[in-house]
Protein backbone atom coordinates (compact mmCIF):
# COMPACT_ATOMS: atom_id res chain seq x y z
CA UNK A 1 0.00 0.00 0.00
CA UNK A 2 1.30 3.48 -0.96
CA UNK A 3 0.07 7.18 0.01
CA UNK A 4 0.30 9.65 -2.52
CA UNK A 5 0.62 13.35 -1.99
CA UNK A 6 -2.47 15.41 -2.50
CA UNK A 7 -1.65 16.88 -5.91
CA UNK A 8 -2.76 17.20 -9.47
CA UNK A 9 -3.25 12.94 -10.99
CA UNK A 10 0.05 12.00 -12.89
CA UNK A 11 0.03 8.50 -14.53
CA UNK A 12 2.95 5.79 -13.50
CA UNK A 13 4.37 6.38 -17.19
CA UNK A 14 4.60 10.12 -16.80
CA UNK A 15 6.17 9.73 -13.20
CA UNK A 16 8.62 7.26 -14.61
CA UNK A 17 9.16 9.65 -17.74
CA UNK A 18 9.55 12.55 -14.95
CA UNK A 19 12.20 11.00 -12.82
CA UNK A 20 14.32 9.30 -15.79
CA UNK A 21 14.88 13.33 -17.10
CA UNK A 22 15.52 14.02 -13.03
CA UNK A 23 17.66 11.41 -12.51
CA UNK A 24 19.78 12.80 -15.75
CA UNK A 25 19.70 16.00 -14.16
CA UNK A 26 21.16 15.50 -10.89
CA UNK A 27 23.86 13.05 -12.24
CA UNK A 28 24.49 16.64 -13.85
CA UNK A 29 24.68 18.50 -10.56
CA UNK A 30 26.49 15.81 -8.99
CA UNK A 31 29.20 15.32 -11.44
CA UNK A 32 29.31 19.28 -11.51
CA UNK A 33 30.10 19.59 -7.75
CA UNK A 34 32.25 16.27 -7.46
CA UNK A 35 34.74 18.73 -10.38
CA UNK A 36 35.38 21.22 -7.32
CA UNK A 37 34.49 19.34 -4.28
CA UNK A 38 36.84 16.63 -3.48
CA UNK A 39 35.41 13.52 -1.38
CA UNK A 40 32.97 13.81 1.16
CA UNK A 41 30.03 12.05 -0.87
CA UNK A 42 28.34 11.78 2.47
CA UNK A 43 28.18 15.25 2.80
CA UNK A 44 26.96 16.00 -0.68
CA UNK A 45 24.42 13.74 -1.05
CA UNK A 46 22.93 15.08 2.23
CA UNK A 47 23.54 18.33 1.34
CA UNK A 48 21.80 18.12 -1.92
CA UNK A 49 18.85 16.14 -0.22
CA UNK A 50 17.76 19.21 1.86
CA UNK A 51 17.65 21.01 -1.04
CA UNK A 52 15.65 19.05 -3.98
CA UNK A 53 13.42 18.38 -0.74
CA UNK A 54 13.16 22.07 -0.86
CA UNK A 55 14.62 23.05 2.56
CA UNK A 56 17.35 24.46 4.60
CA UNK A 57 20.62 22.76 6.14
CA UNK A 58 23.14 23.52 8.93
CA UNK A 59 26.43 22.28 7.84
CA UNK A 60 28.63 22.19 11.15
CA UNK A 61 32.62 20.96 11.10
CA UNK A 62 35.96 22.10 12.21
CA UNK A 63 37.75 24.93 9.89
CA UNK A 64 39.42 24.10 6.49
CA UNK A 65 36.72 21.70 5.67
CA UNK A 66 35.34 23.23 2.66
CA UNK A 67 31.95 24.50 4.02
CA UNK A 68 31.87 27.66 2.29
CA UNK A 69 33.17 26.19 -1.00
CA UNK A 70 30.57 23.46 -1.19
CA UNK A 71 27.86 26.28 -0.79
CA UNK A 72 29.76 28.38 -2.66
CA UNK A 73 29.75 25.59 -5.68
CA UNK A 74 26.02 24.62 -5.15
CA UNK A 75 24.91 27.94 -5.85
CA UNK A 76 26.66 28.14 -9.07
CA UNK A 77 25.73 24.72 -10.61
CA UNK A 78 22.03 25.12 -9.10
CA UNK A 79 22.13 28.38 -11.17
CA UNK A 80 21.05 30.19 -8.07
CA UNK A 81 21.13 33.75 -7.60
CA UNK A 82 23.24 33.59 -3.98
CA UNK A 83 24.34 35.74 -1.16
CA UNK A 84 26.83 36.12 1.39
CA UNK A 85 26.18 36.92 5.21
CA UNK A 86 29.10 36.80 7.34
CA UNK A 87 27.74 36.86 10.74
CA UNK A 88 29.12 38.59 13.57
CA UNK A 89 28.74 39.32 17.37
CA UNK A 90 27.57 43.34 15.65
CA UNK A 91 25.17 42.33 13.08
CA UNK A 92 21.69 43.49 13.36
CA UNK A 93 18.64 42.21 12.02
CA UNK A 94 18.15 45.14 9.33
CA UNK A 95 21.49 43.94 8.05
CA UNK A 96 19.57 40.28 6.77
CA UNK A 97 16.54 41.95 5.86
CA UNK A 98 17.01 45.06 4.65
CA UNK A 99 15.24 48.93 5.91
CA UNK A 100 13.18 52.05 5.25
CA UNK A 101 14.67 54.43 3.97
CA UNK A 102 13.27 58.00 3.71
CA UNK A 103 13.70 60.07 0.57
CA UNK A 104 12.45 63.15 -0.32
CA UNK A 105 11.26 64.30 -4.44
CA UNK A 106 11.36 67.64 -6.01
CA UNK A 107 8.32 68.93 -4.26
CA UNK A 108 9.79 68.36 -0.54
CA UNK A 109 7.41 65.65 -0.53
CA UNK A 110 8.95 62.62 1.72
CA UNK A 111 8.45 59.12 1.36
CA UNK A 112 10.12 55.89 2.82
CA UNK A 113 11.19 53.22 0.47
CA UNK A 114 12.43 50.01 1.01
CA UNK A 115 15.93 48.33 0.02
CA UNK A 116 16.16 44.87 0.53
CA UNK A 117 18.84 42.95 2.18
CA UNK A 118 20.97 40.29 0.97
CA UNK A 119 18.24 37.51 2.51
CA UNK A 120 16.53 38.12 -1.11
CA UNK A 121 17.94 35.40 -2.92
CA UNK A 122 17.59 32.10 -3.72
CA UNK A 123 20.49 30.93 -1.85
CA UNK A 124 21.68 32.90 1.46
CA UNK A 125 24.98 31.35 2.63
CA UNK A 126 24.63 32.38 6.75
CA UNK A 127 28.55 31.67 7.31
CA UNK A 128 29.27 31.17 11.00
CA UNK A 129 25.65 31.53 11.96
CA UNK A 130 25.72 31.31 15.36
CA UNK A 131 28.65 34.15 15.79
CA UNK A 132 25.34 36.98 15.82
CA UNK A 133 23.41 37.76 18.89
CA UNK A 134 19.76 35.89 19.34
CA UNK A 135 18.23 39.12 18.22
CA UNK A 136 19.88 38.96 14.75
CA UNK A 137 19.92 35.15 14.32
CA UNK A 138 15.94 35.52 14.77
CA UNK A 139 15.61 37.69 11.82
CA UNK A 140 15.82 34.27 9.77
CA UNK A 141 12.98 32.65 11.59
CA UNK A 142 10.03 33.88 9.36
CA UNK A 143 12.09 33.90 6.09
CA UNK A 144 12.86 29.87 6.86
CA UNK A 145 9.36 29.51 7.24
CA UNK A 146 7.05 31.41 5.72
CA UNK A 147 9.67 32.63 3.00
CA UNK A 148 8.15 36.08 3.13
CA UNK A 149 9.24 38.91 5.70
CA UNK A 150 7.37 41.09 7.07
CA UNK A 151 9.26 45.14 7.66
CA UNK A 152 7.41 48.04 9.05
CA UNK A 153 4.13 46.12 8.83
CA UNK A 154 4.10 45.59 4.96
CA UNK A 155 5.22 41.91 3.61
CA UNK A 156 8.15 41.33 0.64
CA UNK A 157 7.54 37.48 -0.84
CA UNK A 158 11.48 36.26 -1.28
CA UNK A 159 12.24 34.62 -4.47
CA UNK A 160 11.60 31.22 -5.35
CA UNK A 161 13.47 28.85 -4.63
CA UNK A 162 14.36 29.87 -1.13
CA UNK A 163 17.02 27.61 0.42
CA UNK A 164 19.35 28.79 3.69
CA UNK A 165 22.75 26.86 3.97
CA UNK A 166 23.99 28.28 7.41
CA UNK A 167 27.39 26.56 8.70
CA UNK A 168 28.69 26.41 12.64
CA UNK A 169 31.84 25.65 13.59
CA UNK A 170 31.52 23.00 16.98
CA UNK A 171 34.95 23.98 18.48
CA UNK A 172 35.09 27.67 19.36
CA UNK A 173 32.34 28.83 21.46
CA UNK A 174 33.49 31.52 23.29
CA UNK A 175 31.84 35.09 21.97
CA UNK A 176 29.45 33.02 20.04
CA UNK A 177 25.28 32.42 20.68
CA UNK A 178 23.57 28.61 20.60
CA UNK A 179 21.24 28.75 18.14
CA UNK A 180 17.75 29.28 20.12
CA UNK A 181 15.73 25.60 19.40
CA UNK A 182 12.78 27.46 16.97
CA UNK A 183 15.75 28.27 14.78
CA UNK A 184 17.22 24.61 14.78
CA UNK A 185 13.97 23.72 13.98
CA UNK A 186 13.79 25.29 10.59
CA UNK A 187 16.55 23.94 9.35
CA UNK A 188 15.59 20.44 7.30
CA UNK A 189 18.81 18.70 8.24
CA UNK A 190 22.19 19.32 10.07
CA UNK A 191 25.17 17.94 8.00
CA UNK A 192 27.69 17.02 9.88
CA UNK A 193 31.23 17.23 7.83
CA UNK A 194 34.24 14.80 8.76
CA UNK A 195 38.06 14.37 7.75
CA UNK A 196 38.29 13.65 4.42
CA UNK A 197 39.61 10.02 3.45
CA UNK A 198 43.37 10.07 2.73
CA UNK A 199 42.74 9.60 -1.26
CA UNK A 200 40.24 12.59 -0.99
CA UNK A 201 43.09 14.39 0.67
CA UNK A 202 45.94 13.76 -1.28
CA UNK A 203 43.77 14.49 -4.56
CA UNK A 204 43.04 17.90 -2.65
CA UNK A 205 46.68 18.48 -2.31
CA UNK A 206 47.58 18.02 -6.18
CA UNK A 207 44.69 19.79 -7.26
CA UNK A 208 44.11 22.57 -4.93
CA UNK A 209 47.73 24.16 -4.63
CA UNK A 210 48.88 25.17 -8.29
CA UNK A 211 48.34 27.88 -10.10
CA UNK A 212 44.77 27.42 -11.17
CA UNK A 213 41.55 25.91 -9.28
CA UNK A 214 39.20 24.03 -10.70
CA UNK A 215 35.76 26.23 -11.19
CA UNK A 216 32.24 25.05 -10.53
CA UNK A 217 29.38 25.42 -13.86
CA UNK A 218 26.18 26.10 -14.11
CA UNK A 219 24.14 23.25 -15.28
CA UNK A 220 20.59 23.47 -13.91
CA UNK A 221 18.48 26.44 -13.97
CA UNK A 222 16.51 27.44 -10.57
CA UNK A 223 13.08 26.77 -12.43
CA UNK A 224 14.06 23.56 -13.26
CA UNK A 225 15.11 22.69 -9.37
CA UNK A 226 11.66 24.03 -8.72
CA UNK A 227 10.20 21.31 -11.37
CA UNK A 228 12.09 18.34 -9.54
CA UNK A 229 10.72 19.87 -5.89
CA UNK A 230 7.79 19.39 -6.97
CA UNK A 231 8.28 15.66 -8.78
CA UNK A 232 9.64 14.55 -5.05
CA UNK A 233 6.49 15.47 -3.33
CA UNK A 234 4.26 13.43 -5.92
CA UNK A 235 6.32 10.53 -5.31
CA UNK A 236 4.33 7.75 -3.64
CA UNK A 237 5.45 6.78 0.21
CA UNK A 238 4.76 3.10 1.42
CA UNK A 239 2.83 2.46 4.14
CA UNK A 240 6.19 0.96 5.45
CA UNK A 241 7.87 4.05 5.45
CA UNK A 242 5.34 6.12 6.85
CA UNK A 243 4.79 3.56 9.64
CA UNK A 244 8.91 3.73 10.25
CA UNK A 245 8.78 7.61 10.24
CA UNK A 246 6.16 7.51 12.44
CA UNK A 247 7.41 4.84 15.07
CA UNK A 248 11.11 6.44 14.86
CA UNK A 249 9.96 10.04 15.28
CA UNK A 250 7.30 9.13 18.50
CA UNK A 251 10.19 6.89 19.71
CA UNK A 252 12.32 9.67 20.21
CA UNK A 253 10.04 11.92 22.51
CA UNK A 254 10.21 10.84 26.60
CA UNK A 255 6.62 9.64 28.02
CA UNK A 256 5.83 7.49 24.99
CA UNK A 257 6.69 4.54 26.66
CA UNK A 258 10.71 4.27 25.70
CA UNK A 259 12.29 4.00 28.45
CA UNK A 260 15.70 4.85 27.36
CA UNK A 261 14.13 8.25 25.83
CA UNK A 262 12.66 8.73 29.09
CA UNK A 263 16.22 8.23 30.89
CA UNK A 264 18.15 10.72 28.33
CA UNK A 265 16.07 12.60 26.16
CA UNK A 266 14.61 16.05 27.73
CA UNK A 267 12.42 17.07 24.96
CA UNK A 268 12.15 15.29 21.91
CA UNK A 269 11.34 16.49 18.13
CA UNK A 270 7.84 17.46 16.90
CA UNK A 271 5.78 16.74 14.02
CA UNK A 272 8.10 19.20 12.04
CA UNK A 273 10.84 16.67 12.41
CA UNK A 274 8.10 13.92 10.53
CA UNK A 275 7.05 16.06 7.56
CA UNK A 276 11.53 16.40 6.97
CA UNK A 277 12.09 12.44 7.01
CA UNK A 278 8.87 12.29 4.50
CA UNK A 279 10.29 14.50 2.32
CA UNK A 280 13.80 13.69 2.55
CA UNK A 281 13.12 10.09 2.15
CA UNK A 282 11.68 10.72 -1.10
CA UNK A 283 14.89 12.65 -2.32
CA UNK A 284 16.77 10.20 -1.20
CA UNK A 285 15.43 7.83 -3.49
CA UNK A 286 15.20 9.65 -6.65
CA UNK A 287 18.93 10.81 -5.92
CA UNK A 288 19.92 7.03 -5.63
CA UNK A 289 17.73 6.69 -8.82
CA UNK A 290 14.39 4.96 -7.17
CA UNK A 291 10.71 5.87 -7.69
CA UNK A 292 9.98 5.07 -3.93
CA UNK A 293 11.83 5.60 -0.90
CA UNK A 294 12.54 2.50 1.42
CA UNK A 295 12.72 2.16 5.42
CA UNK A 296 16.37 2.11 4.83
CA UNK A 297 16.41 5.75 3.57
CA UNK A 298 14.57 6.50 7.00
CA UNK A 299 17.36 4.56 8.68
CA UNK A 300 20.20 6.78 6.99
CA UNK A 301 18.38 10.36 7.80
CA UNK A 302 17.39 9.51 11.18
CA UNK A 303 20.56 11.35 12.45
CA UNK A 304 20.58 14.57 10.40
CA UNK A 305 16.94 14.97 10.36
CA UNK A 306 16.56 14.51 14.54
CA UNK A 307 19.76 15.31 16.11
CA UNK A 308 19.48 18.78 16.33
CA UNK A 309 15.81 18.48 17.18
CA UNK A 310 16.61 16.64 20.37
CA UNK A 311 18.16 17.52 23.98
CA UNK A 312 19.54 15.20 26.50
CA UNK A 313 19.48 15.35 29.95
CA UNK A 314 21.66 16.87 32.40
CA UNK A 315 22.42 13.33 33.61
CA UNK A 316 22.89 12.00 30.10
CA UNK A 317 25.31 14.37 29.53
CA UNK A 318 27.28 13.59 32.51
CA UNK A 319 27.32 10.20 31.51
CA UNK A 320 28.96 11.20 28.17
CA UNK A 321 26.00 9.88 26.10
CA UNK A 322 25.63 11.77 22.77
CA UNK A 323 22.08 12.66 20.96
CA UNK A 324 23.92 10.48 18.55
CA UNK A 325 24.01 7.45 20.42
CA UNK A 326 20.43 8.08 21.52
CA UNK A 327 19.45 8.10 17.70
CA UNK A 328 21.21 4.94 16.98
CA UNK A 329 19.82 3.12 19.49
CA UNK A 330 16.13 4.22 18.03
CA UNK A 331 16.67 3.22 14.77
CA UNK A 332 17.61 0.16 15.73
CA UNK A 333 14.13 -0.66 17.05
CA UNK A 334 12.52 0.47 13.15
Amino acid sequence: MSVMVKESPISEKDMVAEAEKALADISRIRDGVGRVIFGQENVVERTLVALLAGGHALLVGVPGLAKTKLVETLGVVLGLDSRRIQFTPDLMPSDILGSEVMEQDETGKRSFRFIAGPIFAQLLMADEINRASPRTQSALLQAMQEYHVTIAGARYDLPAPFHVLATQNPLEQEGTYPLPEAQLDRFLMQVDILYPEIEAERRILLETTGVEDAKATNVLQPARLKEIQTLIRRMPVPESVIEAILTLVRSARPGQGNAETDKHVAWGPGPRASQALMLCTRARALYDGRLAPSVDDVRALAEPVLQHRMALTFAARAEGTSVRDVVAKLVKGV
